[in-house]
């Protein structure tokens, strides 16, 4: 049975690993959080994997608050640079294979169709910089990776998009919602089982993939489809990026094309709009 360390296991994909590994009986997993595996500690990192041999490291811990990482350099950097060397160090000299979680905010959004793996990196903020970096690193340092580039992710876990709205339309009669930026939405329950998936196929086809759920959307159009689905009536104004005014520049465009991670791991990816159902019916209906 494949041994599987999940770090970050309290930030939201790592729950939904947990609630994965319980209909899972192929794979045996470790669940560790930051308080238990500070992944900038390259000391504490090294006496984990010498304690339990592992198979694979998923690592789902990163520093995420984009507009803070602005304001807070060296945090971003440690964990999303040093903590990724860390692992892959590791993840080297006890042959353990290293699944990455990183972000379509290392492209800079300008181009107009889906985003392949092989398309230039130009990230524009402080977030986007750290997590390039911290692939860079891996890409150097450990042969035996997988790099994960997703997007808008959203579970029934931690503060999302899809919570914030729900929450927002509680207390409020109106909102506005930003319609100038295109991606696609990520239900984290998807992008966990598809990882299980590349772990179960016992394929070697390391390097750097995309995941996100199918098609492309604004965030305002997925607010009005949240509350649709969720049978929410509120009034949603559509409002251009300057109505909010961020530390941190948004990407316009960031669909990711998902056309490799499908082809080669045989990976069936659902439609945003029809995984975003699913979900808001099991959770919230």
């Amino acid at each position: 049975m494949k041994k599987i360390l999940i770090t970050g296991a309290n930030g939201q994909l790592g729950h939904c690993f947990k609630t994965k590994s319980k209909l899972t009986n192929s794979l045996d997993f470790v669940f560790l959080d930051s308080k238990i595996l500070d992944i900038t500690n390259a000391n504490q990192v090294k006496s984990i994997f010498k304690k339990t041999n592992f198979d694979y490291c998923i690592n789902c811990a990163a520093y995420t608050a984009v507009d803070a990482a602005e304001d807070n350099i060296e945090t971003a950097t440690n964990i999303n640079v040093i903590g990724s060397k860390n692992l892959a160090e590791a993840c080297q000299e006890f042959n353990v294979t290293l699944i990455h979680i990183s972000t379509d905010f290392v492209f800079d959004g300008t181009k107009k169709t889906p985003y392949k793996e092989s398309d230039k990196t130009n990230p524009t903020g402080v977030y986007g910089a750290t997590k390039l970096k911290g692939e860079g690193v891996i890409r150097e340092v450990l042969e035996n990776h997988y790099i994960i580039r997703t997007s808008w992710l959203y579970s029934e876990y931690k503060n999302n998009f899809v919570k914030t709205m729900l929450r927002l339309a509680s207390e409020k009669d109106e909102l506005n919602v930003v319609n100038d930026q295109k991606g696609t939405p990520t239900n984290a329950n998807d992008l966990a089982e598809a990882i299980i998936k590349i772990v179960n196929s016992n394929k070697k086809e390391y390097g750097s993939y995309h995941f996100s759920n199918l098609g492309e959307t604004t965030w305002y159009d997925f607010a009005q489809a949240i509350f649709n689905f969720s049978k929410t009536i509120i009034k949603v104004n559509p409002v251009t990026s300057e109505a909010f005014v961020t530390k941190a520049k948004r990407p316009e465009y960031s669909v990711l094309d998902k056309t490799k991670i499908s082809t080669v791991f045989d990976i069936k990816i659902l439609d945003w709009k029809q995984s975003l159902e699913n979900h808001i019916k099991t959770t919230y209906l």
